[in-house]
């Protein structure tokens, strides 16, 4: 039986509490993920998708429930503790990329390294093995201003990587990209989670970029409303049935 790498159990998040106009955000959901799991994430705009991964991954913390990354509680670890714990298990890629300009790509790359006071000598490494990996080494002593929309985004990518993390979060990391670099970056996605075990948890509105997942949650009024597994689905198969529950759902929205 593969690791539990991440458990949430009855998930709540309440904006605005104690105030005249609470907005209940997530309501009781629950996942589990194991250590090699793609989970895709797609519901419309306002479903509460953002919030359902934010409050799964240390940026938010949850109202009510519990949430457990690599058997550890994450309402239970101060916020010094939650950062370094973040660092360790976690990378993160966001639709912006959000690189720093002011820092070369090496200096990006190696920011997590930096702000856990990982050796010098050992950031060098490792930098170097992951910019390798992901095809930026020749690009470590650019700017993000230097480089194209790909480049960054394989920066952002290395960057997560950098620390070995065991869950990769991702919200619309393909946002910004055209459909090349999208496919490109999905392959790698792929081959990641396939061959190296890396757990993916990814939020997207595009059907063909959830495909490359093996279970998609469609989140509606902040409830997990459909529950798709790949198994032996063919990509395509798996694709058009992403596109069936998106238009039966959407067609839902209409008549609600």
């Amino acid at each position: 039986m593969s690791k539990e790498i991440l458990v949430a159990e009855n998930v709540t998040k309440i904006y605005g509490v104690g105030t005249k106009n609470p907005v209940t955000a997530l309501e009781d959901v629950s996942l589990k993920m194991y250590e090699g799991d793609f989970v895709c994430v797609m519901g419309p705009s306002g479903s509460g998708k953002s919030t359902f991964i934010n409050n799964l991954s240390t940026i938010d913390v949850p109202t009510k429930g519990k949430v457990f990354i690599n058997g550890k509680e994450v309402r239970t670890m101060g916020e010094n503790e939650v950062g370094q714990f973040r660092y360790q298990n976690l990378g993160f890629i966001f639709q912006e990329f959000n690189l720093l300009d002011s820092l070369t790509i090496f200096e990006n790359i190696a920011v997590p390294l930096t702000l856990s006071n990982t050796p010098l000598s050992e950031i060098k490494e490792r930098v170097q093995l992951v910019a390798k990996k992901l095809d930026v080494d020749i690009l470590l002593d650019k700017y993000p201003n230097e480089c194209s929309g790909g480049q960054r985004q394989r920066a952002a990518i290395a960057r997560a990587l950098v620390t070995n993390p065991k869950l990769i979060v991702a919200d619309e990391p393909t946002g910004n990209l055209d459909s090349q670099n999208s496919h490109e970056l999905l392959e790698l996605f792929k081959k990641l989670n396939e061959e190296e075990g890396v757990s993916i948890l990814m939020v997207t509105h595009d059907s063909m970029i959830a495909s490359y997942s093996q279970k998609l949650l469609y989140i509606k009024d902040g409830h997990i409303a459909e529950t798709i597994e790949k198994g032996n689905l063919s990509q395509k198969e798996y694709f058009y049935k992403i596109v069936d529950v998106n238009s039966v759902e959407s067609q839902k929205l209409f008549v609600d």
